[in-house]
């Protein structure tokens, strides 16, 4: 391997998903200012709109996930064409 072009400053860190406040804790190099206590433990915090525990195709479970409102735009664009 090459010296000197791999990051050093992995950690721990807590991923936690905001749909459905799932959380784990795995090595990353993201950096946060958030932390998130887990068992006793206080860890970085990084914030997941959609993760293996609640993507349709790890669940099976197909789910409308819309965070930034952009159906409401697309109903309220289109509602003077309705019949």
């Amino acid at each position: 391997m090459r010296k000197d072009i791999h990051p050093e400053n992995y950690r721990l860190v807590a991923f936690k998903d905001m749909s459905n406040d799932e959380v784990f804790i795995t090595k990353s190099t993201a950096n946060t200012k958030e932390t998130l206590e887990v068992d006793g433990v206080e860890y970085p915090l990084i914030k997941l709109e959609i993760s293996r525990t609640s993507h349709p195709f790890y669940t099976g479970k197909s789910k409308l996930i819309d965070t930034a409102g952009r159906i409401d735009k697309f109903k309220n664009k289109y509602a003077k064409f309705k019949k």
